[in-house]
């Protein structure tokens, strides 16, 4: 440590920085509306994608492995890791549960942190959410990443950055998004607050349309001059105003006229600035748009490549991002040669139930699949190996390229030798 300590000392403080000043991060953007990672979740759109993706990682089976000697690999739930990753992380928590708040940590701040608690002997035995927005990561003198997790403005009685807990990095499991010093990610919605922004505009225009009785603004002429134009005007909204007077009949004394100024929602493309934000914000988190309701660029035909285009592209980043993790925090310096941890995803890439049986049919027929193997792949009973259930079968009609011809000269080597009996 003592080679690279002027390194370590010389590099900046980790932070999730993106362009130097908090207000490119946060605060109102373009469309006028602020936008922060609890202002984003009011987005359908941004709600849906969080919830797809949390759900899904979620869901994934999660098992802790253990190396074979003949290189292959075999489930070790006697190890205290399995029952923590795979059932409850904590007293309070279920497995779906921990790893669903922790996943929408990571989309919406683009960091996620837990506690590790450990035994005498430093095994885990406990795993506790941290919220991001609480947690600063800074160095030590030595060099060494630390984590002070900070009470909120209630806790600390007004007094932000105050009462805080300082962690060390083995306590500490920290799942980084995409960053700049691949130490702390970035925020998600803090880069895309402009997209997001727009959304909410939009939003809100229309429930303002709406109260408004589905009817733009106007104005109200009178030939003549109006004494008390206040009362005129709010004599009118209470009668006319909000969606439960609309298609009301109005009815105007001495004259008056009621003239439209108001530009109707389709002049100003309201519904398809809407539908253009939903797929902005799906791309942001990489969603197939059909997944967040979105179903006009989806048909039967393409509508399972897209999902499976899903696992492959949008989940699988996110699941070796987690696993690496989950390995790097979790698992004792002596055990990470011989453990790993792993989610399955076949049940996420299994095709239609024919597919299925056409794939078990070649993987049978060529010797690579027994009929166990396939039974497990359909969550189904083994069959006793006394009755055959973990043989490999191969087709009779296929042989190694090397003995072809074999029979033929054995044949041809016996009829020689009859022949010459004779």
């Amino acid at each position: 440590m003592s080679i690279f300590s002027g390194l370590f000392h010389s590099r900046d403080k980790p932070g999730n920085r993106s362009g130097g000043t908090l207000g490119f991060l946060f605060g109102n953007t373009t469309s006028g509306k602020p936008v922060n990672e609890r202002t984003a979740m009011q987005t359908s759109a941004v709600y849906a994608c969080v919830r797809i993706l949390s759900e899904s990682i979620a869901g994934l089976p999660l098992h802790v492995y253990r190396y074979t000697r003949d290189g292959g690999k075999e489930r070790t739930a006697a190890h205290p890791l399995y029952r923590i990753l795979h059932d409850e992380p904590n007293p309070e928590m279920t497995s779906f549960v921990f790893r669903e708040t922790l996943m929408a940590h990571l989309l919406l701040w683009g960091n996620a942190y837990a506690q590790i608690i450990r035994n005498g002997n430093g095994q885990v035995i406990a795993l506790y959410p941290l919220l991001p927005n609480k947690m600063d990561v800074s160095r030590n003198r030595a060099g060494e990443l630390i984590y002070t997790y900070y009470r909120d403005w209630e806790e600390s009685g007004g007094r932000p950055k105050q009462g805080g807990a300082t962690l060390r990095r083995d306590e500490v499991l920290h799942i980084p998004g995409l960053g700049f010093d691949g130490l702390i990610g970035y925020s998600p919605i803090a880069m895309a607050k402009n997209a997001i922004g727009i959304s909410l505009a939009t939003e809100e225009y229309g429930a303002s349309f709406f109260a408004n009785g589905a009817n733009p603004g106007g104005v109200l002429e009178h030939p003549g001059v109006i004494k008390d134009i206040g009362r005129v005007k709010d004599s009118w909204n209470a009668v006319y105003q909000g969606s439960g007077n609309a298609h009301r009949i109005a009815v105007l004394e001495e004259g008056m006229k009621f003239q439209q100024i108001g530009i109707p929602p389709e002049e100003a493309q309201f519904l398809e600035t809407r539908k253009f934000q939903v797929n902005e914000i799906a791309r942001i988190f990489r969603v197939p748009p059909h997944m967040v309701g979105d179903l006009e660029k989806s048909s039967f035909s393409n509508i399972e490549q897209q999902s499976l285009e899903f696992v492959k592209y949008t989940l699988d980043p996110w699941v070796i991002r987690w696993e690496q993790s989950l390995q790097q925090s979790l698992l004792l310096p002596s055990e990470k040669a011989s453990l790993f941890i792993r989610f399955n995803l076949d049940g996420l890439l299994r095709g239609d139930y024919q597919s299925r049986m056409n794939g078990y049919a070649v993987g049978r027929q060529n010797g690579w699949l027994s009929a166990n193997d396939i039974r497990e792949l359909e969550d189904m009973n083994r069959i006793p190996s006394e009755e055959g259930g973990d043989l490999y079968l191969v087709n009779g009609n296929m042989l190694p390229l090397s003995q072809a011809g074999n029979f033929y000269e054995e044949e041809a080597s016996e009829n020689a030798g009859t022949n010459a009996g004779r």
